[in-house]
């Protein structure tokens, strides 16, 4: 395993258990919570020995953090559409139908290593790492860390909440030209706000509408649950929506922007694309059909 920081522990006026160590002593672990996981992960050394969360340290005590062995991924060689790379981070368009990453083979984390450059960077991570998720049937904006600096300054930024993320969505109905939703989620408080695009007429469900959706917090779900509780589900959603609906092309939402601070550079940096071409096409579909029946 390689050391990735050692560290003497300095006047403490009595024992503490590791887990409860402040973890401002440390560069490369910035929450307590990071904290635990690395000792499961039996990667944090007190004095030659691997700690536990019951172990106790003690003034003049010798911490060493390694780095966790990793087995080489296998490649899934998916084509993902690249929107900013460096050495340090990458911005990309996840496509709709794969997770963000999990106990699968198809996941968006192990085709990144086919689309992404190797970092020179001397903490580079052994592979490319996704700092936040979107679900299975979501597409859009994606931050990548492709080293540990930059993850680790990243999950800092979202922690707290200094990366704002736009969403564009469909729904069905027709949404008010403003507002925000602020029910629970998950047991949570939870808030969006919402700005209505478009709305057009539609045989089917009465309207559909075009949104653009601004989270607060970062629940998970927090979109699809949000508009479904104000009757206005996402259109393609099978968990929340409705099953009248009868649309069969996905769930359309899509991350469509995104903000933050380069880990590095510290340079504000701000990526967006266009919802993808389905969306038009239902919308602009749904105007055709209603005025070819000539309904009012």
């Amino acid at each position: 395993m390689k050391l990735l920081e050692s560290h003497i522990v300095h006047q403490i006026d009595s024992p503490v258990r590791i887990q409860e160590y402040p973890v401002g002593h440390f560069k490369t672990i910035m929450t307590k919570s990071a904290l635990k996981k690395m000792i499961k992960k039996k990667v944090v050394y007190i004095n030659g020995t691997i700690a536990t969360t019951a172990t106790f340290v003690s003034t003049q005590d010798l911490i060493e953090v390694y780095e966790q062995d990793y087995i080489p991924k296998k490649v899934f060689k998916l084509e993902i559409p690249i929107l900013f790379e460096d050495d340090f981070i990458a911005i990309i368009n996840k496509p709709a139908g794969f997770p963000t990453s999990g106990n699968y083979f198809k996941t968006i984390e192990n085709a990144l290593p086919h689309n992404l450059k190797t970092s020179n960077a001397i903490d580079a991570l052994p592979f490319p790492k996704p700092v936040h998720r979107l679900d299975n049937p979501t597409s859009g904006i994606l931050i990548i860390a492709k080293t540990k600096t930059a993850q680790l300054n990243l999950h800092q930024q979202f922690e707290r909440q200094k990366i704002s993320k736009t969403y564009q969505a469909i729904v069905l109905g027709k949404t008010p030209e403003k507002g925000q939703i602020t029910s629970i989620v998950a047991e949570k408080d939870a808030l969006t706000y919402y700005e209505t695009l478009q709305t057009v007429p539609s045989l089917q469900n009465q309207f559909l509408s075009h949104v653009k959706l601004l989270p607060k917090t970062g629940r998970t779900h927090q979109l699809r649950v949000h508009l479904a509780s104000i009757s206005h589900p996402i259109v393609g959603d099978q968990l929340y929506g409705k099953a009248s609906e009868n649309y069969k092309k996905g769930l359309f939402l899509c991350a469509t922007s995104i903000a933050c601070v380069h880990p590095i550079t510290n340079k504000n940096c701000c990526f967006s694309i266009e919802p993808p071409n389905k969306y038009y096409s239902l919308l602009n579909r749904e105007i055709k059909r209603f005025s070819k029946f000539n309904l009012t």
